[in-house]
């Protein structure tokens, strides 16, 4: 999924609803470089897919981003809808899954 992304689709729709909690775009597209948790996230949409990434900044902040694909040029476009800071019981859990893939 994440291996034919070539970019990121950027408007002002979402880079607002972004950074309104906080988190940077360029955290946001950070966090897609590294380790992530990703689900589903069917009760958002009946439109489009959607998903939900958990992950962690280059300075070790938890983040939690929804996301949609949409169709570039020569792959596909990560859209992020929102992202946010995770709470701490967040971060725990989203270690968890990590440290478990890596069993």
């Amino acid at each position: 999924m994440i291996e034919n992304v070539e970019g990121f689709d950027w408007d002002a729709g979402n880079v607002g609803k972004c950074e309104k909690h906080g988190v940077a775009i360029a955290e946001i597209e950070d966090v897609f470089s590294r380790p992530l948790h990703i689900l589903g996230d069917r009760q958002h949409s009946d439109i489009e897919d959607r998903f939900i990434a958990v992950g962690k900044t280059a300075e070790g902040r938890g983040v939690f981003i929804g996301f949609t694909f949409r169709r570039g040029k020569t792959g596909f476009l990560i859209r992020p809808i929102t992202a946010r800071f995770m709470h701490k019981r967040e971060v725990e859990k989203y270690e968890k899954a990590i440290a478990k893939t890596k069993e």
